[in-house]
């Protein structure tokens, strides 16, 4: 990211605390909200001298606050923006020593409502400046991917796109045979530049798999077998409406809750506490905060206790 290009410097005002900011403004938000994006770099400039980066995508939004040296980062954006950074500082293991501020602008922002961040831009940015940092548990799953809200399996649609046999990361089918780069599948091989016959063949099995509907993890019951600390909750045999696994509100727990399908009377859902949850079975997706994920078929989150710091009102 160039900084002359991306990157602007506004002077506080006499009134201002010594504190340095360093405001990243998420593109969909300056797209979706462009008045709220103004009023809170003006609230936020009156009360502390702040460094203002407007990144066009995802790399720039990572340069800039890989580069943010001793000025406390302020994401200007929706849940994605917040998720993305948790993300970002949990893989260069910076996210412990970091405290983050957040101005819910543009779309999805129930998460940082439920976190405790103000709606409102003005209110938002008042709490960057005057709040106080809260430190705040995390979920880390066993492909080191982070959940700040909760994690859902039941009634969750594949991610978009995905075709049969996609995985969760990188790698996996496209439902017409090519990949995310020029259109080819894996190791595709092209006669004259047309696609070799045995190769279309493959393709047709390939979008006739994907258009049927996944095995589990879709909207109809589930048979998972669900662990607690090593300690198995349900086992297969249990068809679940769904399972809910969020952070503990202290303590580094994770609080799970199983709905059982229920069998003639209605069943009380099932509640459990513990340090680390495991989920294995058919194929099932989730919904990890906003983000669909899945296929997978065993999946382990363990709670961090205290792992990151947001600025919350006092």
């Amino acid at each position: 990211m160039a900084e002359v290009a991306t990157t602007a410097m506004t002077s506080a005002s006499p009134s201002a605390t010594s504190e340095q900011l360093l405001v990243v403004v998420d593109a969909a938000a300056r797209r979706t909200d462009g008045e709220s994006v103004r009023i809170a770099k003006d609230v936020l400039s009156a009360g502390a001298a702040t460094k203002v980066c407007l990144p066009e995508g995802p790399e720039e939004f990572a340069r800039a606050l890989l580069r943010r040296g001793p000025r406390r980062p302020v994401v200007v954006g929706d849940d994605r923006a917040l998720l993305r950074t948790v993300a970002l500082l949990h893989r260069r293991r910076e996210l412990a020593g970091c405290t983050l501020s957040v101005v819910p602008v543009g779309g999805p922002v129930a998460l940082a409502r439920s976190l405790g961040v103000p709606g409102g831009a003005v209110a938002a940015a008042r709490a960057v400046l005057d709040g106080r940092e809260r430190r705040l548990d995390l979920l880390v799953d066993d492909s080191d991917g982070v959940v700040l809200g909760g994690v859902v399996l039941g009634g969750v649609r594949p991610p978009s796109g995905a075709g049969a046999g996609a995985g969760d990361g990188a790698g996996g089918f496209w439902a017409d045979g090519g990949g995310p780069g020029d259109g080819r599948g894996p190791g595709e091989e092209r006669a004259g530049g047309r696609p070799r016959p045995w190769l279309r063949t493959c393709r047709s099995l390939v979008r006739a798999f994907a258009t049927r509907p996944p095995r589990s993890g879709g909207e109809g019951p589930q048979r998972l077998r669900v662990e607690v600390d090593g300690e198995t909750v349900v086992d297969l045999d249990q068809p679940l409406e769904s399972v809910s696994v969020t952070p503990g509100a202290a303590g580094g727990l994770v609080t799970v809750e199983l709905r059982p399908v229920p069998l003639g009377a209605a069943v009380e859902p099932l509640r459990a506490t513990g340090r680390r949850v495991t989920v294995s079975g058919p194929d099932f997706h989730y919904r990890a905060d906003t983000v669909p994920t899945g296929p997978v078929r065993t999946r382990t989150w363990e709670a961090r206790e205290g792992a990151w710091g947001l600025t919350l009102p006092r």
